[in-house]
């Protein structure tokens, strides 16, 4: 038998026998001597989440890179509610192979090249699976495939971003609702009752359209939406449309399903958080830009001169939870915040040096000690005193606690006053022979509620400014230099289009 027919025999056994006993071990960090191992396994006696658990909190947005395991490790240590694991497609996951680390307890889910996703069961009852998907068979494969390792799935529909919405994923499905609700329908269907529900838009274009598509949402089974206030062709730089959710609020609470609303855009911190909510009547803030500068922006005093209090303890993290240097590094060097205690140069000099190391080795000096088990073992014990899912400073901040009675009273007096169904004057269906024109989603459509970016740059910006035909108007259409017909100049043929 020739030696290659049986070395492929034994690695096709190899791995078989990994799949089957899913304990497979991926390697581990290097670690030094002073470094401890956790003597015993973290405590997970959470029950299910429930849309109260999402209430009354803030949390950690889904951030493609920048939400990486130590971060939101770090996230939770420093006071995030729940946290959102990055975006990950649902064909990704599907091929992905799971492996456990025996030592960190670290699981991943492995691709040809890299780790897909990586979590831990630390972070399980805290933990939200975004996922981006387009099928609605594909999309309960894929969350079935992740399920044990977290506690709720999210659905994406608010990236605007090409890598998500080019095949119909993302935002797109913000002009697809039939298929966006047929794949929450499908999910909740389809997975068990302890798995709870989820997922993420952005406010449409016109307000109304914006309600009639949350109200479809809200009757999938969901029992949480966070709501992104910015339509799908705004950015970051823009100023959130934060004054919109307030009427969205209300509109969901007068449907008595319970669903938690969680709002998302410019919210900065835990201070700030009180205002997005007093606001808006929110339950919930997220936080991802400025938690991708500082994680530990959900504290009450988040960390500053992070390049000194932040930087080691990151990194010493990640190394003993096998994060790979590439994504550590990545996620480094998004941090910034407020220097205090040091001047800006020695900062600068800490951040060129994370820059520019090609591996954890090249960190040595800095860290000094690679006592990652150490910091790690901090973490458990922070989150060990939590009350149920809640961070201390959450249940003894008394003007928390005041927006949390509120948010109970309003609940309430929605419970008492539901909103009606349709106004007086609208017709009942039965009389019309169609279903009454309020009740109607946004039409299904391919292409952006805001179509005058897609004509860029060839094409006219309004539908008012296309050029009428020549054989209408008797004229040629106008060109952004004219070229002047025989006798005249430039400057007259431009006296003549004014």
């Amino acid at each position: 038998m020739p030696p290659s027919f049986t070395f492929k025999v034994a690695t096709r056994l190899s791995n078989l026998f990994a799949k089957m006993s899913r304990r497979s071990r991926s390697p581990s960090p290097i670690i030094g001597p002073s470094s401890s191992r956790l003597l015993k396994r973290p405590r997970l006696d959470f029950t299910p989440l429930t849309p109260e658990d999402y209430k009354d909190g803030v949390m950690l947005a889904p951030m493609v890179r920048s939400g990486a395991l130590p971060t939101r490790l770090f996230a939770l240590k420093h006071g995030a509610t729940l946290v959102w694991g990055p975006e990950v497609v649902d064909k990704a996951i599907l091929h992905a192979e799971r492996a456990v680390d025996p030592v960190t307890g670290v699981v991943s889910y492995n691709g040809k090249t890299r780790a897909i996703f990586m979590t831990h069961p630390l972070e399980k009852p805290y933990l939200i699976y975004q996922m981006g998907s387009a099928d609605p068979e594909l999309a309960v494969q894929a969350a079935r495939t992740v399920m044990q390792d977290v506690s709720g799935i999210d659905l994406n529909c608010g990236c605007p971003k090409p890598f998500s919405t080019h095949s119909g994923m993302g935002a797109a499905l913000l002009t697809n609702p039939d298929l966006l609700c047929a794949i929450l329908s499908a999910l909740r269907a389809a997975l068990p009752p302890e798995i709870s529900l989820s997922c993420k838009i952005r406010l449409l274009p016109s307000q109304e359209d914006t309600l009639k598509l949350v109200e479809r949402i809200v009757n999938t089974g969901i029992n949480a939406l966070t709501v992104h206030c910015r339509t799908r062709n705004m950015r970051a730089r823009e100023k959130a449309l934060v004054q919109r959710l307030g009427e969205v609020v209300k509109f969901v609470q007068g449907l008595g399903k319970g669903v938690a609303i969680i709002e998302n855009g410019d919210c900065v911190g835990w201070e700030d958080a009180k205002r997005i909510r007093k606001m808006t009547g929110a339950h919930s803030a997220m936080i991802a830009t400025a938690a991708e500068a500082n994680p530990t922006c959900f504290a009450p005093e988040p960390l500053v001169d992070l390049e000194k209090t932040f930087y080691p303890p990151y990194i010493r993290v990640a190394r003993y939870l096998d994060n790979h240097w590439a994504l550590t590094k990545f996620c480094t060097t998004q941090f910034k915040g407020l220097h205090v205690h040091s001047n800006k140069a020695e900062m600068k000099t800490i951040k060129e040096k994370v820059i520019h190391a090609k591996g954890y080795d090249d960190m040595t000096d800095f860290i000094s000690q690679w006592n990652g088990g150490e910091e790690f073992a901090e973490i458990v014990k922070v989150l060990e005193a939590r009350v149920g899912r809640r961070p201390k400073h959450q249940l003894e901040d008394p003007d928390w606690l005041a927006l949390n009675e509120k948010r109970k009273e309003s609940e309430a007096d929605a419970k008492a006053n539901p909103r009606p169904q349709l106004p007086l004057a609208i017709l009942s269906s039965d009389s019309l022979g169609t279903e009454p024109e309020l009740l109607k989603t946004p039409p299904t459509a391919s292409i952006s509620p805001n179509p005058a970016l897609l004509r860029a740059p060839l094409a006219p910006a309004n539908d008012m400014r296309i050029p009428i035909p020549a054989c209408v108007s008797g004229k040629d259409a106008d060109t952004p230099t004219p070229t002047p017909p025989l006798g005249k100049t430039t400057s007259e043929i431009s006296t003549l289009h004014l």
